[in-house]
């Protein structure tokens, strides 16, 4: 058996909580989702899955729902109410 070590990082505690409830569901723990996790990276040479930086448009967009949140804080009772304050206060 090979030799093992420890790993030690440092997770915003609901996070860790709600993955260890999701991986439980998959029967695995943390630890066994990690080993997997840097498995795939040892034996694909790259990462798992795709990390790409937001372009110029989704940027915008972010800021921009971003600054609606922090300002507009408003509610709407349906989905109608909601489009027709869009098209009222969207930009022509």
């Amino acid at each position: 058996m090979a030799t093992t070590t420890m790993v030690h990082v440092r997770v915003d505690e609901k996070i860790k909580a709600e993955a260890t409830e999701t991986l439980a569901a998959m029967g695995l723990s943390v630890s066994d989702a990690v080993r997997v996790f840097l498995m795939r990276v040892v034996a694909d040479k790259q990462m798992p899955f795709a990390l790409k930086v937001p372009n110029t448009e989704t940027r915008t967009a972010m800021t921009e729902a971003d600054e609606i949140t922090r300002t507009r804080r408003a509610r709407f009772g349906t989905a109608t109410e909601l489009f027709d304050d869009l098209e009222k206060n969207s930009v022509k």
